[in-house]
């Protein structure tokens, strides 16, 4: 199935879920120059023990990276002209566990000749714990 065949439209209802996405928190991208080679809690399992952690965490723009694939998978290029992403991180995404995006458009408010969707987003591990929740604005067919 095409990313498109995902895609909100004006016809979009409230109550919508979007199409998850899955990552492992893979602890050799946890440890690039890109996502958290500064800090050794990211990517060193000895260190990480050593500071009370039962694994290297993620960095939180990690989980943040996912609810944005998952959102231009639904909006495209929309979501890169005004659109708003607020995240806040409540838990630690450790090494390897496995993460699952989500999200359910909560608001869809008229705006010109379309609409701006408000979207809770979320991600989570395979127990279904939260790490990650915020929300998104973005405008459709404006």
């Amino acid at each position: 199935m095409a990313a498109s065949d995902h895609r909100v439209t004006r016809d979009t209802p409230v109550g919508y879920a979007l199409q998850p996405i899955k990552k492992k928190a893979a602890i050799q991208l946890m440890g690039s120059r890109l996502w958290g080679r500064f800090n050794p809690n990211h990517w060193d399992p000895v260190y990480a023990a050593q500071t009370g952690l039962k694994a290297p965490i993620q960095t939180g723009e990690m989980s943040s990276a996912y609810i944005a694939e998952m959102c231009v998978n639904h909006f495209g290029a929309a979501m890169f002209t005004g659109a708003r992403v607020v995240c806040k991180y409540i838990a630690s995404t450790l090494a390897n566990e496995v993460i699952t995006t989500g999200g359910v458009v909560r608001e869809k408010q008229p705006k010109g000749d379309g609409f701006r969707f408000v979207v809770d987003v979320w991600a989570e591990n395979e127990a279904g714990e939260k790490k990650t929740v915020g929300w998104v604005e973005v405008d459709v067919g404006v």
